[in-house]
């Protein structure tokens, strides 16, 4: 079976990417006030580079080793200055959590957030 699908279910049969659960996740976690943008990972940052198109960039998405149906998410967001880091984290963790379990029926073991950097709001920057 391929780490990158969820192929089981009571209802019958469904298909999740990595990349699915991971637009639901980068959509709540922008969605926070405190958050500037998302960064891409490394991976991510050659794929697009090569053409490849990944969605929930910012994100990564594991599936449970033993259950399909459990799921750790990592999010690396950068933050606006003035913001208070743990609350934007915490909102980060809570919104992804709830979001990614209410849309995709998945059980989220964990929700990491690793901050990337801080960032003036656009209004603010100087020329």
């Amino acid at each position: 079976m391929n780490d990158n699908t969820v192929t089981e279910s009571i209802k019958g049969d469904r298909s999740m990417t990595q990349g699915f659960v991971a637009q639901y996740a980068a959509e709540a976690a922008m969605q926070i006030d405190g958050v500037y943008e998302l960064v891409p990972s490394f991976a991510v940052a050659l794929k697009e580079k090569a053409g490849v198109v990944h969605e929930g960039k910012g994100v990564r998405v594991v599936f449970g080793q033993t259950q399909n149906d459990i799921v750790s998410i990592t999010i690396y967001p950068v933050i606006i200055y003035g913001k208070i880091i743990p609350e934007v984290a915490w909102s980060i963790q809570e919104r992804v959590k709830a979001d990614v379990e209410k849309y995709t029926g998945l059980d989220v073991e964990s929700v990491d957030v690793y901050v990337c950097g801080v960032r003036k709001p656009d209004n603010e920057e100087e020329s």
